[in-house]
């Protein structure tokens, strides 16, 4: 299959605070008061193929988690075009739309405040696919246990309250509800990172039980390099709103091309590695509020030019399935 299940083409996000009715006073009064306006997503493109697991990674802030939720429909898109299956989402009404919205599912960070703490874990994983008419109501319990089981709960379990279970189980919770729907592609917002060790090891390994199970597709969102490095097939680096290298995950960890992957990758902790210290990179991320112009790492990249501070660097491929968004690969 050539078709992507997902493809983004220059897709940006910009969330924008309105003034409110005494800043408009200020500012008729002569105050500097302008509106602030966040640039979360800029311009990116990205094309996820049928049973491929995408890491998505960066640091907070760098705009990774706006994208997943641009992607699975929660937020809407500034600028550019989803697709799903080749179909543009935002050209889609009535069954078709809702039939794409049901293909694409997210599961959260954190999974207490993503659970509806008012609903029995049965109401929590029925209430979607009784909605839309995926069962009827008189096979609710059978298809409720069949999926709690699918994600290892015990379905005895059924009419218990989120809190009530531990944090790994509420995050079964949150997958059982994203699969009741039947979905092709799932996005995993930080969906490990609030775990023990031991658990996110017990989640991973179902992740990956599920993919080979159901054919699932994942864009898993992680801070994690070690995660990502054990659960993906490619890896998208981003940076304040940008993708700034995309490889496939062994080439990508064997020999990162952009100096921020270069940074990521050199002070991520490995059992392997002999003692040494570890130090940041250099500076703060800067303000989504008032990005750099040109290339936005180039206030805390060594390598950064005069061309750097005025010109931003195009994605170009650099081997086969590999791009980086560098003018350094321009020598």
């Amino acid at each position: 299959m050539t078709t992507p299940i997902i493809q983004l083409d220059a897709i940006s996000k910009r969330f924008v605070k309105k003034l409110d009715i005494a800043e408009k006073f200020a500012r008729r009064l002569g105050a500097k008061v302008e509106e602030h306006t966040v640039h979360a997503v800029d311009s990116v493109d990205m094309a996820i193929m049928p049973g491929e697991v995408v890491g998505l990674v960066g640091e907070s802030g760098c705009g990774k988690s706006t994208l997943g939720r641009c992607v699975a429909g929660v937020h809407q898109p500034s600028e550019g075009v989803i697709r799903y299956l080749g179909e543009d989402v935002t050209t889609l009404k009535g069954k078709a739309l809702l039939e794409s919205r049901l293909k694409v599912q997210m599961i959260f960070q954190d999974p207490m405040s993503s659970l509806n703490p008012r609903l029995k874990v049965s109401d929590i994983i029925s209430e979607a696919p009784l909605f839309h008419g995926l069962i009827s109501r008189s096979d609710v319990d059978e298809y409720v246990a069949a999926t709690m089981q699918r994600v290892g709960l015990d379905p005895s379990y059924h009419q218990r309250y989120p809190h009530q279970f531990s944090g790994g189980q509420r995050q079964r919770i949150g997958i059982a509800r994203a699969l009741a729907v039947q979905p092709d592609f799932i996005v995993c917002d930080e969906a490990v990172a609030a775990l023990d060790v031991s658990i996110q090891a017990q989640v991973l390994n179902l992740f990956m039980d599920l993919r080979e199970d159901l054919g699932l597709t994942y864009l898993f969102i992680s801070h994690d390099l070690g995660v990502v490095e054990h659960l993906s097939d490619r890896v998208v680096i981003m940076y304040l709103g940008r993708v700034v290298e995309t490889a496939p995950t062994d080439d990508l960890f064997a020999s990162p091309n952009h100096p921020y992957t270069q940074a990521l990758l050199a002070e991520a902790p490995r059992l392997e590695t002999d003692r040494r210290i570890y130090a940041p990179i250099k500076g703060e991320i800067p303000s989504p509020l008032h990005p750099p112009k040109g290339c936005h790492f180039h206030p805390r990249c060594p390598h950064a030019m005069d061309r750097c501070r005025t010109e931003i660097p195009k994605l170009k491929e650099i081997s086969p399935g590999r791009v980086s968004a560098c003018h350094l690969n321009d020598g």
